[in-house]
């Protein structure tokens, strides 16, 4: 099937959210893919900027993304998450990637909005759908610490100022937790779904607990990162393969079980957030 556009997905994806799940290693992508076509969901593959630094450049996974993409039965789309350079989006976009995120959290607020502004500009001059965040979005500290909150106002104003086309916004998610303990403001989530005229994104949904999740896609939230969550069940598989098998040097033997408990948790996060 030839490769969605992520607007596209998110509207296929109504009135549930877009489920978008990051990829590290090729087992990831192709579980995802694989995910989506046994629920019949559409599905986002992301990249993340930490992911092409651990592969030492964006091609190899990146077109694997592409081409496990375009081979699919299902609806899929290839995403680049929290590019903090316009060096890595034009490698992106060069490569035939049409979403990606930048991620202006390290700059003052208006040095954020004009290098935004002008990212969005170059993005939509090629017909790439662009995603960005209000302030800082972190694991340990910044906008998506637990007690961080992104304001209405301040949102409606930066999607104006930037022309960005979806916004990820603070609203009691981190990114990288193991537990699934994070509660969500979801009244904050109506509001900021009143006032902000783009799709709203939600990271660090890994910390979330089922009922947070379906909870937030109702009050609002249209896509739905989830990255750590899948790294937690793949790193448990291998241990217990190998555990069984401490003698086993066949990376096919563990990485196997590995990808099918990344399936299936995909599997299961596409039908709650349906």
């Amino acid at each position: 099937m030839p490769l969605t556009a992520v607007p596209d997905l998110i509207e296929a994806a109504r009135p549930g959210g877009l489920g978008a799940f990051n990829v590290i290693t090729l087992e990831h992508a192709e579980a995802i893919a694989a995910a989506a076509e046994s629920t019949e969901k559409p599905v986002v593959l992301q990249l993340s900027e930490n992911t092409v630094s651990y592969h030492g450049g964006i091609a190899p996974l990146a077109l694997a993304c592409l081409h496990i993409a375009a081979e699919s039965r299902a609806t899929v789309a290839v995403h680049l998450d929290h590019a903090t350079t316009f060096e890595l989006i034009t490698a992106a976009v060069d490569l035939g990637i049409r979403s990606v995120m930048y991620d202006g959290s390290a700059l003052d607020y208006p040095d954020n909005v004009a290098a935004t502004a002008a990212i969005t500009r170059w993005c939509h001059d090629r017909g790439v759908h662009i995603e960005a965040e209000l302030g800082e979005v972190g694991g340990k500290d910044g906008a998506h610490a637990l007690g961080v909150r992104t304001d209405p106002d301040e949102a409606a104003g930066f999607v104006t100022a930037t022309g960005i086309d979806a916004l990820a916004v603070a609203v009691g998610s981190s990114h990288a937790m193991h537990t699934r303990t994070a509660e969500l403001d979801n009244n904050l989530i109506s509001r900021l779904a009143a006032s902000v005229p783009v799709p709203l994104v939600l990271h660090g949904s890994s910390g979330v607990p089922d009922n947070g999740l379906r909870a937030a896609v109702d009050h609002g939230i249209r896509k739905i990162n989830i990255a750590t969550r899948l790294n937690v069940l793949m790193t448990a598989a291998i241990g217990a393969t190998l555990a069984d098998n401490p003698t086993l040097s066949d990376p096919r033997k563990y990485l196997g079980p590995a990808r099918s408990a990344i399936q299936s948790e995909v599997e299961r996060f596409l039908r709650l957030l349906a």
